[in-house]
């Protein structure tokens, strides 16, 4: 029996669970033929420059924005209207790492396509671009050595303080401390899209909190 692997079993999986909906991006080749350059995104800005667009990134199992430019590229769109894009958007949940937030004040809010990202501390300003967003934990466990954990890996996260007892699921419970992924002031924040999104929004998120901010987090 042939085994695939788990990010081309996804992919196999997203192509055929549901049918092709939301926005389609196409550039003509020098032949003359149209051709699919993206399928399945959501267009939130286009203009003579440029066009902007949401999909889900397989890779990393969250959505992403993408900025085109026109240039002398000949794009053209087939764009769809609300009940296709909101149809996307419960497909990108179905697929991204879900997760259940509890902030400090006990307040709990369901999540999907979660990740985290990277801003100036306090939330002044716009997202560290030199630092990558991402679905892993950049931690130093105590005792032990530095690690990056993919949320798929991870069951629970406790915050106490500086330092956070981590569930994994498969495994010990540890004790670690975040580690930030870069030397310049900056602040993580736990993101995802929840209920709410508006399909529409130029955000490929409605929830961004501090991790200092939070209590606990459950994946599921």
């Amino acid at each position: 029996m042939v085994k695939f692997p788990p990010q081309l079993l996804l992919a196999l999986t997203l192509a055929s669970s549901v049918p092709a909906a939301a926005d389609t991006l196409y550039q003509t080749n020098p032949q003359g033929k149209r051709v699919i350059i993206h399928r399945e995104a959501i267009v939130v800005k286009e203009d003579s420059s440029t066009i902007e667009y949401k999909h889900f990134e397989l890779k990393e199992r969250r959505v992403v924005k993408i900025r085109l430019s026109r240039g002398a590229q000949n794009y053209t769109l087939v764009t769809s209207g609300p009940a296709e894009r909101a149809q996307i958007v419960t497909k990108w949940k179905r697929f991204g790492h879900t997760a259940t937030v509890t902030d400090q004040a006990g307040k709990t809010t369901r999540l999907f396509c979660v990740y985290l990202d990277f801003y100036p501390p306090g939330g002044r300003g716009s997202l560290l671009e030199s630092v990558p967003a991402r679905t892993t934990l950049p931690v130093l466990i105590e005792g032990g050595a530095a690690d990056e954990i993919e949320f798929a890996k991870i069951a629970r996260i406790e915050f106490l303080g500086d330092r956070m007892l981590l569930t994994p699921r498969a495994g010990q419970v540890a004790s670690a401390r975040f580690l930030m992924p870069t030397d310049q002031p900056a602040e993580a924040r736990f993101l995802g899209i929840s209920d709410q999104y508006d399909p529409a929004s130029e955000e490929v998120f409605d929830f961004s909190l501090p991790l200092q901010q939070i209590r606990e987090i459950r994946f599921e």
